[in-house]
C-alpha cells in the first residue's frame, strides 16, 4: 500500500503557528530579561566581566552595558506584542533577535557562556518567527 500525504486541516496549521509564536514570545522575553540583567551588571559593576586586551572588537564595558540594556528593554516590549499576535512584533522580533546575536558576538570575550546562551536563544527566536505563517492569532483569544 502506498501512503498518501494530505495537508493537515487549517486548524492544525493555526495551532502550530500560534504555538511557535508563543514559543518565540517567551524565548524573546527570556532573552530580553537576561540582556537587561547583563546591561545592569555592566553599568553598575563592570569588573564582573573578563577583560580581553587582544580582542579586535574592544569596547568600553559601560557602553556595552547600555547597548544590552536598551536591547533588553526593546526585546521585552516586542515579546508582549508577540503575545498579542501583532504582525509588527514578528518583524521587529526577528530584527531585535538579530541585533542581540550581533551584540553578543561582539561581546563574546567579556562573558562567553552568557553570550553563547543568548546567541542560541536568539537563533531559536528567529527560527520560530520565520517558520510560523500568517494568521497566528493572539494567545489570549
Amino acid at each position: 500500500m502506498t501512503a498518501t500525504h494530505t495537508a493537515p486541516p487549517p486548524a492544525a496549521k493555526q495551532q502550530w503557528a500560534t504555538g511557535l509564536t508563543a514559543f518565540a514570545a517567551v524565548m524573546l522575553l527570556l532573552a530580553g530579561i537576561l540582556d537587561l540583567f547583563r546591561g545592569i551588571m555592566a553599568i553598575a559593576h563592570d569588573s564582573v566581566f573578563l577583560v580581553t586586551h587582544s580582542y579586535v572588537f574592544r569596547f568600553d564595558l559601560t557602553g556595552w552595558g547600555w547597548v544590552h540594556l536598551i536591547l533588553g528593554v526593546i526585546a521585552v516590549l516586542v515579546s508582549f506584542g508577540l503575545l498579542r499576535g501583532a504582525l509588527w512584533s514578528r518583524v521587529c522580533g526577528v530584527a531585535i533577535a538579530s541585533l542581540v546575536i550581533i551584540a553578543n558576538f561582539l561581546s563574546l570575550p567579556y562573558y562567553p557562556v552568557w553570550s553563547i546562551v543568548l546567541i542560541a536563544f536568539s537563533g531559536f527566536i528567529i527560527w520560530a518567527l520565520c517558520v510560523a505563517r500568517d494568521g497566528a492569532s493572539s494567545m489570549f483569544d
